[in-house]
């Protein structure tokens, strides 16, 4: 019998305790992809590592290769992989042969390719412990194969290769886990049709960096230190970083459909993040309990937009992208190589505190970290050379989770030593000897604590090991999946097509992708380089011929980020104006996606807004709790109000919600919302009031051929509207009319078609609601960006 005369030399050479103790039950491998890239570097030696490791342990393993390649090549290709493999340093030579003459023994190779192949090797495994007489504890089926693989190869699983009733499965799948938020939700829809989630572990090989994983531990045996700094009041900022000097020739193919944020930022320096400042649990061994402190953590993050990221294309990608690729000589590429992230938290312990994320290829070292920076308050006014380090409070105060390579080479966590000494677990971590010579980020290492790991560990030899004992914790359940790709995928969409910053590579670098952050965005802090790629070919000077005037009415156009700048300085102009002539500034805001940037340009960017004698208003509401994220109010209070200083009494919601039900006439809403404007805003004449336009034509929420609102005394109105949710509440046209100052703002493509129309047209509300605005005694100014006025 094979594999009880391999226990027997292994027992007989001291590799096993006795035979009496092999009777855990037997566990079968299966490294699908076996003759792949990722197998040959890191798999393979991985699994070696954990036969090593768990040969004594009671189980009996077989391992088998499978690859869609047939069977004599495929073996020729697999064992002059398993030839090669190496025992651990401290690894006796007889043991570390007999070993590895045993794996290599209890290793072949199949081809499975068909429905067929699955049937054949289930069929092998069943009759190979029949014939050993042993109990079947699990299988593992690794998926080192394309994404694209995964639902085929998981429906043969599911159908012709589970274990038996009594042993468990686990399924390792490998990243891209998708491309976007869409395509992650239908790939985890199809796993869950063949997979419990209990079954499938997804691997980010960073979460098996020792650095990385000790990151949870180190914050829960040093709970008594880090209670009273691990917050907004202490931390200045967050820096998680992977950088490689390497490009990504030979990976275009790959590259050009993830760049650099879903390869590196979107999964492991995300999973980084979160154990940084997820709450702590209760018990940091439980993955349920982390699962769930990694959900709120996500919940809690600030969405990103356009101006959260910098972006970078190292010069030689394009020539490597047309080369491999076949592509024209003209063509561009907007993947980009280099990118610096800006998140901000907005729950209480992180509120205010910068976390930043950058990754790139082709730059100046490798290394990767996640470094905590903490604020210094001390003044010191003895020189620093007279004093201890670990005594002066005048010196940077840091934690530093070093991953590994740049100057310390290897992983590392690095304490200073006037913050505190640490608790580090003596089994696994030791204090490591001071390299005098070495600087990290500035300061001697002698500053520091600095621990690394007392046995060096390969990620994937560690996640392997977690899959044997079934530790969820160390990998990428669904719901924290779909939970990531839910927060990057709004930032990819809008970066889909912006231009990025070329840079030639390497040293020769320099300051060029030097970034700061400035009103709760990021810049590059050098200005633009001539050579830019700029794929959609237009700029701001090609409409210098732009007429200033639209509909008789004085006309602002720009690109939309240039427009939302304007009008956020023109809105601050007019309030400080109005407030210095009468002491008070009303300002009537319509909801809708177009004003959202536009308050988050107020709330960041414009602190000398007279907020505190400002009144704001809605120009109109969904009959919706001012709760719900369809409210306008909702919006508004999200990307404003919670950012700004405005006096609570001066904030009028318009009120919907009367009595425990929404927008019923007899509430008489509509007349409460007119008699407070009438008691505050003299004579009725809103300062500014700012519109939007709908692609119907419709402003505020009157919409065309309505019965309320476009004409008559009233000046608040119940609405219908065409699309969900139907009830409305809106100013009137007439009130509006009485407004000193109304804007309209006008953005996208998508505004082209009215925008043209509403040129031609003359004064028609009924059709188009927006036509009637013109204020009787005000002034009128259109805002309207270059893709809705030229398409």
């Amino acid at each position: 019998k094979m594999l009880r005369r391999v226990l027997l030399t292994a027992l007989f050479m001291g590799a096993l305790p006795s035979l009496a103790e092999v009777s855990q039950g037997h566990i079968s491998v299966v490294l699908l992809g076996a003759t792949g890239d990722l197998a040959k570097k890191y798999l393979w030696q991985g699994l070696f590592q954990l036969y090593t490791d768990q040969v004594s342990s009671g189980h009996s393993f077989t391992f088998h290769g499978a690859a869609l390649t047939a069977l004599e090549p495929g073996q020729r290709l697999m064992f002059d992989v398993l030839k090669k493999l190496a025992c651990p340093p401290d690894e006796s030579p007889n043991r570390c042969a007999v070993l590895k003459d045993q794996f290599l023994k209890l290793s072949q190779y199949h081809q499975l390719k068909t429905a067929e192949n699955y049937t054949v090797l289930n069929r092998e495994i069943e009759t190979l412990l029949r014939q050993e007489g042993l109990k079947e504890a699990g299988r593992i089926f690794y998926f080192s194969v394309p994404p694209f693989a995964y639902t085929e190869i998981a429906r043969h699983i599911n159908s012709s290769c589970r274990p038996p009733p009594g042993a468990w499965l686990r399924v390792v799948l490998e990243k891209p886990f998708g491309h976007d938020l869409e395509s992650a939700q239908q790939l985890a829809a199809e796993l869950t049709s063949f997979f419990r989630e209990e079954e499938m572990y997804r691997v980010d090989h960073y979460l098996g960096k020792q650095a990385v994983a000790h990151i949870l531990p180190f914050r829960d045996q040093n709970r008594q230190f880090l209670d009273p700094i691990w917050n907004r009041h202490h931390v200045e900022r967050v820096e998680i970083v992977l950088k490689e000097t390497v490009d990504a020739k030979g990976r275009t193919s790959f590259y050009e459909q993830y760049g650099v944020i879903r390869d590196v930022l979107q999964n492991h320096l995300t999973e980084a993040l979160m154990f940084l400042a997820m709450e702590l649990p209760a018990n940091v061994s439980r993955a349920e309990e982390v699962l769930q402190c990694k959900l709120q953590a996500f919940q809690s993050l600030r969405g990103l937009e356009k101006n959260s990221a910098v972006l970078g294309q190292y010069q030689a990608y394009a020539s490597q992208v047309q080369e491999e690729l076949q592509k024209a000589q003209d063509y561009i590429s907007t993947t980009p190589t280099f990118a610096g992230v800006l998140i901000h938290s907005d729950n209480l312990r992180w509120e205010g505190v910068p976390f930043l994320l950058t990754s790139g290829k082709a730059l100046d070292e490798r290394v990767g970290y996640v470094r905590v920076l903490f604020k210094n308050r001390a003044y010191c006014t003895q020189s620093e050379t007279l004093r201890d380090a670990g005594q002066s409070q005048c010196k940077a105060k840091q934690i530093i989770f070093y991953i590994g390579h740049g100057a310390l080479k290897s992983p590392a966590v690095l304490v200073s030593r006037n913050l505190f000494r640490p608790v580090m677990p003596e089994g696994s971590w030791r204090e490591a000897v001071s390299q005098s010579d070495l600087h990290i980020f500035g300061q001697p290492l002698s500053d520091y604590y600095v621990y690394s790991p007392v046995k060096e560990r390969d990620a994937y030899s560690v996640l392997i090991s977690n899959i044997y004992h079934g530790r969820k914790d160390f990998f990428i359940t669904t719901e924290n999946l779909l939970a990531s790709w839910g927060f990057w995928t709004p930032l990819l969409d809008s970066i889909s097509h912006q231009p990025l910053r070329l840079y030639p590579g390497g040293v020769e670098n320099q300051h060029l992708l030097d970034f700061e952050m400035v009103s709760g965005e990021v810049a590059f802090t050098l200005a633009e380089p001539v050579e830019l790629l700029n794929p959609s070919g237009l700029m701001p000077s090609d409409y210098r011929t732009i007429q200033s005037k639209f509909r008789q009415s004085p006309l602002v156009s720009a690109w939309s980020e240039d427009l939302i700048s304007q009008l956020a300085s023109d809105i601050e102009k007019t309030a400080s104006r109005t407030v210095a002539h009468s002491g008070q500034f009303h300002l009537a805001l319509s909801g809708g996606s177009s004003p959202a940037v536009l308050f988050q340009r107020l709330a960041r960017h414009h602190y000398a807004f007279p907020w505190k004698h400002t009144h704001i208003w809605l120009v109109d509401e969904r009959c919706v709790p001012l709760s719900d994220t369809e409210s306008n109010f909702f919006s508004l209070h999200n990307h404003l109000l919670q950012n700004v200083r405005v006096p609570y009494f001066n904030v009028h919601p318009m009120p919907v919600h009367l009595n425990q039900r929404l927008c019923v006439e007899e509430d008489r809403g509509t007349e409460l919302y007119a008699k407070e404007i009438m008691a505050l805003v003299a004579n009725a004449s809103f300062d500014l009031v700012l519109l939007g336009v709908g692609t119907d034509g419709h402003t505020a929420s009157l919409f065309p051929r309505s019965e309320n609102g476009l004409e008559g005394a009233q000046t608040v109105v119940l609405t219908e509207s065409p699309v969900k949710p139907h009830q409305r509440m809106s100013l009137s046209l007439p009130l509006i009319n009485k407004a000193r100052q109304v804007f309209v703002l006008v953005l996208g493509k998508g505004k082209h078609d009215i925008t043209t129309l509403l040129s031609r047209v003359g004064h028609e509300p009924r059709k188009w609601p927006i036509s009637g605005v013109s204020p009787s005694s005000g002034q009128l100014v259109w805002y309207v960006d270059y893709e809705a006025l030229l398409g």
